[in-house]
């Protein structure tokens, strides 16, 4: 049988799931607009962004003309950053129970050891809002212990105590200045999915069916690729979701190539504590089904993710036969980054945890730009595409248990 030639993607729908960010996303489309925009004129296309033609959520048109074809993708942002919000609003003293709590949660589980044998770059980023966070309280009583030792040196010992007030008030702003640091951003990142174990909050699962409803919804529609793009912990809301569409069947076979691309993905951090049923099953399931392609790019240089760890097998969940998914490839970023670009990024871990949005000095065969507005599908594109060789796939999971 003569081998099938592409088809030309001429519509597009995205729809992209954040990561863990309180952060409006107009952020993304304004990321998009700059980035793009830098890699059209390094690679040689052209790209627009449009206002939103399409109902739904916050997107934005995109007007792409690449290899001779003319693209339009429709893009929405599946937002839960109003959920994010609400779990950040934690005063101080909440806080602190939260760093103890997750802290338990990683060590006392046992599940800290196999994430730390996984890749240390995400155990030092986890690692830094404990510390720093740490490091606040005890300066904050440092201060109150020398205010202290000055009033006891000229009156009674005990009028000393007036020296702990001025504690909430360092650390207050602290966390009023948190937009330069980043740890209580990120403690309550990483005690969101801890504070249940690993298990999908209510109102997470509740936006998630959301997400699946007008993903289903658009999977009607006449476009010729549905593509889910899931950054950072938006990855594996993107496994869960599309694992819901196959089981219902609501994903129709001969509708619009369905697609997905998972970018600096943490799933580790969720699916190996104990109570993370639904999301192993989830990994389990998805990895063996033909109706997708899941292609996962991550990369070394980013120390906030699981970089070329293949989510579904390190979890300990693949199937002994039939895993297809997912295709892991590295964007490589001391490659398609110039020596200057690198130099100047490498020590920026959060910035480089969103290179994956943005323009490449020298870009491979990962650009994200031609993957969401160039006329092929994801599968095409990477079809004949061998998986990274510095893959690493050794389960190391200690629950592996997809029901409860």
């Amino acid at each position: 049988m003569a081998e099938q030639m592409p088809k030309t993607v001429k519509t597009r729908r995205v729809f992209y799931i954040p990561g863990y960010d309180p952060i409006h996303p107009r952020r993304y489309r304004e990321l998009y607009r700059k980035e793009g925009a830098a890699q059209a004129e390094i690679s040689g296309y052209d790209i627009n962004l449009r206002p939103k033609t399409t109902k739904g959520g916050y997107g934005w048109r995109v007007e792409g003309a690449m290899d001779g074809a003319d693209v339009v993708a429709d893009f929405e942002v599946l937002v839960w950053s109003d959920i994010v919000r609400d779990s950040m609003e934690q005063g101080i003293w909440a806080t602190y129970r939260q760093l103890f709590r997750t802290a338990w949660c990683y060590i006392g589980s046992g599940t800290l050891w196999p994430l730390i044998k996984l890749r240390k770059g995400p155990f030092v980023a986890s690692l830094y809002p404990v510390v720093f966070l740490l490091v606040q309280a005890l300066l904050a009583f440092a201060v109150a212990a020398v205010i202290w030792w000055g009033i006891s040196l000229v009156l009674p010992w005990w009028l000393g105590v007036v020296g702990l007030a001025v504690v909430p008030f360092i650390l207050k702003w602290f966390k009023d200045n948190d937009n330069r640091f980043l740890a209580y951003y990120l403690m309550h990142d990483y005690s969101y999915s801890a504070s249940t174990d690993g298990a999908n909050p209510p109102e997470l699962e509740a936006r998630m069916a959301e997400f699946g409803d007008r993903i289903a919804e658009v999977l009607e529609k006449d476009t010729d690729e549905v593509l889910i793009v899931g950054h950072s912990s938006g990855a594996h809301l993107a496994v869960s979701v599309i694992s819901d569409l196959l089981r219902d069947g609501r994903v129709n076979p001969d509708g619009p190539a369905l697609s997905f691309l998972s970018l600096g993905q943490v799933v580790p951090m969720v699916s190996f504590l104990p109570k993370a049923h639904r999301l192993r099953a989830d990994l389990g399931y998805l990895c063996q089904k033909e109706e997708i392609t899941w292609v996962d790019v991550s990369a070394p240089g980013d120390g906030c993710a699981f970089a070329l760890c293949d989510p579904v097998s390190v979890t300990g969940v693949a199937p002994k036969s039939g895993k297809r998914w997912p295709l892991i490839l590295s964007a490589a970023f001391t490659q398609t980054l110039s020596p200057e670009r690198w130099k100047q990024l490498r020590w920026a871990f959060f910035r480089l945890h969103f290179q994956y949005l943005c323009a490449f000095d020298n870009p491979g065969d990962y650009d994200y730009f031609q993957i969401t507005a160039g006329p092929l599908t994801l599968g095409d594109r990477f079809k004949d595409r061998q998986p990274s060789a510095s893959r690493i796939e050794t389960p190391v999971n200690k629950f592996t248990s997809v029901t409860s």
